[in-house]
């Protein structure tokens, strides 16, 4: 039978005991490809519904997060509810969980156990820091592992390290999952068999820091916080123009950079500089390439910048806000349900054969409870 392709996971059931970010930025990429997601919430539900109310009194994390799925109240811990889930857990693809360390299987939901009931059944275990070692046991936020990673450690200004103003723990950790069922689901296709997936936010993490990883171990090199640049990439970074405006520019390899000396700086001989001749010579010399920079950008309105920029065919870009970002020509929205009402927000990254998805709404807590009882028969 042909599958819609802009909801090729029609026809698979996903049951995910989640809360927060990770586990749920899972199953909604799940929901949105057409899978259908029941959410198991506490009665007073996911956390996360109060995390702000900032949408017309819903959170912003949960409305981004939880599209398209249905909301059931069970308590894991009470034997009808247990019941229940294991009814719905037979007929299920994909089990998701992201409760504290060992407390879903302490509840006897563990991914071994449910997988000996249904054997086509893929599970996946999000945690903080994986299942084995001395951490464990250890509970995890995003911006914990951002801390424990090094992230923080290479982001923000040399005076000191930095958040990252996004979940970037969580939602690695999210994506990383979601790529996995979709590879765990095309496996099982050929085998008929189910798999286990673990993931951890630190693992995602840990993945994303490769590149610093692999400056320290074998350069032993500690990338440094350079703030609006880049740290091995030089010049890549924002300067300021006459007219009190930042102009972000990306230099790649010395093609551009030659074009950049000749049309943007006015000097064609700075390449034949030996403190500018290739990209590492321009980072171990770095302020005296920026006193270049700055002395031409410092002294030349944005216009004029702009148009020798886009002369030179060197990629740029102005460092916007966030109100830069709700205007921005290039952002796509959609429009989704909410308990409160109507919510504009990002569409999905991917067009499908120029498609866009038509997106389910976010449930009330328990929306779905009622219906889920009767036709799973508890």
């Amino acid at each position: 039978m042909a599958r819609d392709a802009l909801k090729p996971l029609e026809g698979v059931l996903v049951v995910s005991m989640e809360q927060a970010v990770a586990a749920p930025y899972c199953a909604s990429r799940l929901a949105d490809a057409g899978a259908r997601v029941i959410k198991v919430e506490r009665a007073e539900g996911d956390f996360a519904r109060a995390y702000d109310s900032v949408v017309h009194g819903e959170s912003a994390y949960f409305v981004w997060l939880n599209r398209g799925k249905e909301s059931l109240t069970a308590n894991i811990k009470e034997d009808g509810d247990r019941e229940l889930l294991y009814s719905i857990l037979d007929q299920a693809d994909v089990f998701i969980q992201n409760l504290a360390p060992g407390a879903a299987a302490r509840a006897g939901f563990g991914s071994d156990e449910l997988r000996k009931r249904n054997p086509r059944l893929i599970t996946v275990d999000i945690s903080g820091y994986g299942e084995e070692g001395s951490y464990a046991d250890m509970k995890a936020y995003d911006l914990l592992v951002q801390a424990e990673s090094g992230l923080c450690s290479i982001t923000g200004l040399p005076e000191g390290p930095g958040r990252v103003g996004v979940s970037a723990c969580d939602v690695s950790c999210g994506m990383y999952s979601y790529m996995a069922v979709l590879e765990a689901l095309i496996a099982r296709d050929a085998t008929g068999e189910g798999s286990s997936i673990k993931t951890s936010l630190f693992a995602g993490m840990a993945d994303w820091m490769t590149v610093p990883l692999l400056h320290y171990d074998y350069g032993e090199k500690i990338m440094p916080r350079v703030g609006l640049n880049h740290p091995s990439i030089h010049p890549y970074g924002a300067y300021d123009t006459e007219d009190d405006g930042q102009i972000l520019i990306a230099i790649q390899n010395e093609r551009e950079f030659g074009r950049l000396c000749e049309t943007v700086l006015l000097d064609a001989d700075l390449p034949k500089d030996p403190r500018f001749e290739s990209n590492e010579a321009r980072c171990a010399n770095r302020p005296e390439f920026d006193a270049v920079i700055n002395n031409i950008f410092n002294n030349t309105d944005r216009n004029e910048l702009v148009r020798r920029l886009r002369a030179a065919s060197i990629a740029f870009g102005e460092v916007n806000d966030v109100a830069g970002l709700s205007d921005h020509p290039a952002l796509r929205r959609v429009q989704v349900g909410s308990p409160t009402g109507p919510v504009d927000m990002v569409a999905p990254p991917a067009l499908i054969d120029n498609g866009v998805r038509e997106l389910g709404d976010i449930p009330l807590a328990g929306a779905h409870t009622e219906a889920i009882r009767k036709e799973f028969g508890a």
